[in-house]
């Protein structure tokens, strides 16, 4: 059985018993694969004895031996283990213990006591969001070793296939695809669902949470409005960087908000791919406008 056919394996890190218990009991009848450690010195053999078993750490933050802070630290610091998302779990909500967390590559967050609806949500959206990483990290594994001799192309696209299709694509032309894989994904299909098909990040959230979010943008791509909209990316190598330009039809949006984590929106259920795009997969990026226009840079050694 293929990791994309297994059921979604989480790993509970947490050093009070009765917490791996409840956690275990809401998880379970979900269909997941459940495995548990006592706190991160734990875990982390068990992440480094297997590293593609898991699809999602959920993270107690408060540990001894190694807590939940250390481990994460550990994490970003490994190529193979820098991607895993982590859902930290804290009593705090505080907003620098929150920021804090952020900074370190939690993008996902749960606080005790816990909701068990929330708990459900944001697992299963890490793990959407993981299982479509991995995917676009197969794609890369086809190899288009010929794209490093591209200096400059224009590609237009309306589709959110078409969209990952091209990052999976383009990666390509880059030092590291595996890193720019994810982050200039994510701009492609911002172009589709936020800027061309007009869907706000409130109705985003209500969709997610209906379920209704395919169906809502298959309805809207095939709207006359819509038929005649068209992305497009605009790549250029020079001597010492690339560059991707991506244009949408779209009003724009407020793109100062999204460039990093807020505290505030730390336990939505998406709204972190411009963050983890500046963050991991370019050197820098910058919005140009209304927001309709975005260019991510990547540094290229000599």
């Amino acid at each position: 059985m293929s990791n994309s056919e297994a059921p979604p394996c989480v790993l509970v890190v947490d050093d009070h018993a009765l917490d791996r218990k409840l956690l275990t009991a809401h998880l379970m009848p979900e269909g997941y694969a459940i495995e548990t450690a006592e706190d991160g010195v734990d875990a982390w053999g068990k992440m480094n004895a297997d590293p593609e078993r898991y699809d999602v750490v959920l993270l107690d933050r408060t540990m001894p031996r190694m807590d939940g802070m250390q481990l994460l630290a550990k994490m970003k610091e490994e190529e193979h283990l820098r991607m895993l998302p982590v859902i930290l779990q804290t009593a705090s909500a505080r907003r620098d213990h929150i920021l804090e967390g952020i900074r370190a590559g939690a993008y996902y967050y749960l606080t005790k006591p816990y909701d068990v609806d929330m708990l459900l949500s944001v697992v299963r959206t890490a793990i959407k969001d993981y299982r479509g990483f991995r995917d676009l990290q197969a794609q890369l594994k086809i190899g288009f070793d010929s794209l490093r001799l591209l200096k400059r192309a224009i590609f237009t696209f309306k589709t959110m296939e078409q969209a990952r299709d091209l990052g999976a694509l383009l990666a390509n032309t880059c030092p590291d695809p595996q890193a720019t894989v994810i982050g200039l994904t994510e701009l492609l299909i911002n172009a589709v669902e936020h800027g061309n098909l007009g869907i706000t990040y409130e109705e985003k959230s209500r969709l997610y949470a209906n379920g209704k979010w395919n169906e809502e943008v298959d309805r809207r791509l095939t709207l006359p409005e819509n038929a005649s909209k068209c992305a497009e990316v605009e790549f250029e190598r020079a001597e010492d960087e690339v560059r991707f330009t991506i244009r949408d039809c779209g009003s724009g949006f407020d793109w100062q908000r999204y460039l990093q984590v807020d505290p505030q929106r730390a336990f939505d259920t998406h709204g972190r791919g411009i963050a983890m795009a500046n963050r991991l997969s370019f050197s820098h990026i910058e919005y140009h406008g209304c927001g309709n226009e975005v260019v991510g840079t990547i540094k290229v050694g000599r």
